[in-house]
């Protein structure tokens, strides 16, 4: 089996594990997650940060969101420009009326403006023991996660229900890894 076909069939096993717990946990994990992010996590102030917003089971990540914001730093939430770009990212404030993007995904309106993430907090199907990350597969976050990093520092946070580990992950050249990783249990810091 190749590594994409491997990955593939992890994918959808991740999928049936995060539906399972954000099933059980539901909310109460977003709201465990922010006492550990801000327990664990120091950031410097004013920080341009980048989100997401919350689909397919993944953990709600709005309230860390918001909790941010309230402390000065700026949200931007990414959007989807085409299937091979890196993302774009506009900034967000609570409130504000989402519109719909590709894959269903969704981001503020265009006039709401634009920043460029010195941290990024990213969604994830599973993630392992040294910190590579398991996306949806469309790459997005990899070439954006690189292309940040080639340009100047970056920390790169994974957010996650602790069931999504897993011992090890196929790796691929293109694969950008995690600096941490904050669950509803904990935080890990990974060596690069």
């Amino acid at each position: 089996m190749t590594t994409p076909e491997e990955k593939q069939r992890l994918r959808s096993q991740a999928r049936a594990r995060r539906a399972e717990t954000n099933a059980s946990l539901g909310k109460a994990a977003g709201t465990a997650v922010v006492a550990l992010f801000e327990k664990n996590i120091r950031l410097p102030e004013r920080s341009v940060i980048a989100g997401y917003w919350p689909m397919r089971n993944e953990l709600d990540v709005v309230p860390l969101l918001t909790a941010l914001q309230k402390k000065g730093h700026r949200i931007v939430l990414p959007v989807v420009e085409g299937p091979d770009s890196v993302l774009a990212f506009r900034l967000w404030k609570p409130g504000v009326a989402m519109q719909t993007g590709a894959n269903g995904t969704m981001h503020p309106p265009a006039a709401a403006g634009t920043a460029t993430p010195t941290v990024m907090l990213v969604p994830l199907l599973a993630y392992d023991a040294i910190g590579q990350r398991l996306g949806a597969g469309g790459g997005h976050y990899d070439r954006t996660i690189a292309a940040l990093r080639a340009a100047g520092p970056l920390l790169v946070i994974g957010l996650a229900f602790s069931s999504q580990r897993v011992d090890a992950l196929p790796i691929e050249p293109h694969d950008q890894k995690l600096d941490w990783v904050v669950t509803e249990r904990g935080a890990q810091k990974f060596s690069q």
